[in-house]
């Protein structure tokens, strides 16, 4: 039987659908936009698929909305550790739950949240000068540390079927150097991950020339009478020069017939401006794959179902990558997505590149 210490951040990812880029120092304005928590319903995903696995599981977990109401709503009896001593969770009650699973001796700790998230479980770790194994369930708006599962139901597989680890890296932004456009990682610890092919690598920055693919990519655009929902990252960001729009480097715009309809805008801002027709261009994330559910939650399922999917990227991101995934928090339109995909890789070229 492995034992496994599961610990959530229960506001991390409210951000996301309402543009904030993140929820440090944010929660109040996350919840005067319309926010609601994401990290629940990933815990609750995650748990579903690791309580159908094989291998029995001995759950420990934290009191209340840090993991205890989501195991028992998945149908676990966990062994609860502690609780917060506050309704307002903080950053020490995760590093407290990290100590007690270590006290408990447990086999792998599973949490949820995103990058922020990842650097108190393994911060807290490195300071108990303790190996034991740490996965992410992806529930932040940040997710650029290798320590994550690509969606929480591969979280739940992974749990059990690890055989074996390795040593990985936990990066994290300034979040409100992000806000403003500009994208520096710091590598803030160093943690011992399960293998496997469902956990995610490290994003990379950078992603060579598209100059000429921007171009192209913006021409078309010009020409057409739909509304362009643009993603965040440099490569969508080069179209958006292209259009001569002063648009949001990491955030989401929304254009048609040459105007600016939203500036970096949450999910609520993009729904009010489409139109008949829309088309949604993203480029995949660096060394990931990702082109819905990192970075981009403001593009949420209803807007995704409504549109077209333009993906673009340059040839040398395509064969750094390999695949292209998605993690919407919906299942039904992730499975809707998966397939081949045709992605732009220059003025007339595009290339074929499987969605999994």
């Amino acid at each position: 039987m492995r034992r496994v210490g599961l610990v959530v951040n229960p506001i991390a990812g409210m951000g996301g659908r309402v543009g904030l880029k993140g929820t440090d120092n944010k929660v109040e304005e996350a919840r005067h936009r319309g926010a609601e928590p994401r990290s629940p319903d990933r815990a609750r995903e995650a748990l579903e698929h690791l309580k159908n696995q094989p291998e029995s599981v001995a759950l420990y977990t934290y009191g209340g909305a840090m993991g205890e109401d989501e195991s028992v709503a998945a149908g676990f009896s966990p062994t609860v550790v502690g609780a917060p001593e506050r309704e307002e969770t903080t950053a020490a009650d995760t590093r407290t739950a990290v100590r007690r699973f270590v006290e408990e001796g447990v086999d792998l700790i599973l949490f949820v949240g995103g990058d922020g998230t990842a650097v108190d479980v393994a911060e807290t770790l490195e300071a108990l000068d303790d190996e034991t194994p740490i996965l992410g369930i992806p529930g932040g708006v940040k997710v650029y540390s290798s320590v994550f599962a690509v969606t929480p139901r591969a979280a739940g597989r992974i749990a059990t079927a690890f055989d074996r680890t390795e040593v990985r890296e936990v990066n994290d932004i300034d979040e409100d150097a992000y806000r403003g456009g500009d994208v520096n990682t710091e590598l803030k610890a160093l943690a011992t991950v399960p293998v496997g092919d469902e956990v995610q690598s490290s994003k990379q920055i950078g992603g060579g020339t598209v100059e000429s693919l921007a171009a192209a990519v913006a021409a078309e655009i010009r020409e057409d009478d739909a509304t362009y929902v643009l993603g965040p990252g440099s490569t969508v960001d080069a179209v958006k020069t292209e259009l001569g729009i002063d648009g949001s480097p990491l955030g989401v715009d929304v254009w048609r017939d040459g105007n600016v309809l939203a500036r970096d805008a949450g999910e609520a801002a993009i729904v009010e401006a489409l139109g008949e027709r829309n088309v949604i261009v993203v480029s995949p994330i660096g060394g990931q794959g990702f082109i819905f559910g990192r970075g981009n939650d403001q593009i949420s399922p209803p807007i995704i179902r409504r549109s077209e999917i333009e993906v673009v990227a340059s040839k040398q991101k395509l064969s750094d990558i390999g695949v292209l995934r998605v993690d919407t928090g919906d299942p039904e339109l992730d499975e809707s997505l998966r397939g081949w995909q045709r992605v732009r890789v220059g003025k007339f070229e595009r290339q074929l590149l499987k969605v999994v």
